[in-house]
């Protein structure tokens, strides 16, 4: 029965006529497969702070020179392979303050461990508003494989994303391919360093050119200091010099247990 409805819920939301880039820099994150778990709420701080960004007003949009953007993610799960997240974005401006951006909607599912699959594997969309001070734009839409495996003390993961403007001046560039991709490797049973990597390439139908393609790099270090906690910090350069040059990233999450827990998938969020 899973199976089907995981069919059901997948197909019609792909079908949609559906972001914009890379996450924008206020969530930035490499999925990994697994779901929560039925009974299970997720609470996670995003803090990304531009060291060197964006210095001028481009196309309507706040510069990101120096900028805190801050979210707020909450994710539950109500099955084993079923969960929704929800966003809120802000930004802090060196000379404006602290600003809401906007919020989305994630649904989540993922193919259950009884499935016995030789990866993990689940499918994230993604569709919200974000204010247009803050993004060319103000709808976007996401859908977003999410392919992973544990082998030993390595980790891998690998996200193919497809992403399209809804309303802004994006829209007439259709789908556009914004992989990420993340490799981990246990140094000790609490400290997990690592490589992210996340770009956007342009339109699937004519990729943009190098020099105009965002391609970062992100150095990141995970602490497993207990199954309740989650910590990811990294600092990224953006190797074709076309987006944010030098960002600081940190996630800090906890989970919450709401009756009997239930977990599915490879462990880690």
């Amino acid at each position: 029965m899973a199976k089907y409805l995981l069919l059901l819920l997948g197909i019609p939301l792909f079908a949609l006529s559906p972001v914009a880039c890379a996450q924008d820099n206020y969530e930035i994150q490499v999925y990994d497969s697994e779901a929560l778990g039925k009974g299970v709420t997720m609470v996670e701080i995003h803090s990304n702070f531009t060291v060197d960004g964006e210095k001028q007003v481009v196309n309507g949009v706040a510069p990101s020179n120096h900028a805190m953007h801050e979210t707020l993610e909450i994710t539950h799960g109500w099955t084993n392979w079923f969960e929704t997240g929800f966003y809120v974005f802000s930004s802090i401006q060196p000379d404006d303050g602290w600003n809401w951006v906007g919020d989305h909607i994630r649904p989540r599912i993922t193919a259950p461990e009884s499935w016995h699959l030789p990866v993990g594997l689940s499918l994230s969309q993604e569709i919200g508003y974000q204010r247009r001070k803050f993004s060319e734009d103000s709808w976007n839409y996401e859908i977003r494989p999410i392919i992973d495996k544990k082998l030993g003390r390595w980790y891998f993961a690998f996200n193919p994303a497809l992403d399209r403007a809804l309303h802004g001046l994006n829209v007439g560039r259709g789908w556009e391919f914004s992989p990420n991709v993340k490799a981990s490797f246990d140094f000790t049973k609490k400290i997990t360093g690592g490589f992210e990597y996340y770009g956007a390439l342009g339109p699937l139908s004519n990729f943009d050119p190098i020099s105009h393609q965002s391609q970062q790099i992100f150095p990141t270090i995970d602490l497993n200091l207990s199954p309740k906690w989650e910590f990811n910090f990294g600092a990224g350069v953006d190797v074709t010099n076309s987006g944010d040059h030098l960002i600081v990233k940190c996630i800090v999450g906890r989970r919450f247990t709401w009756g009997r827990e239930h977990k599915s998938g490879l462990g880690g969020r």
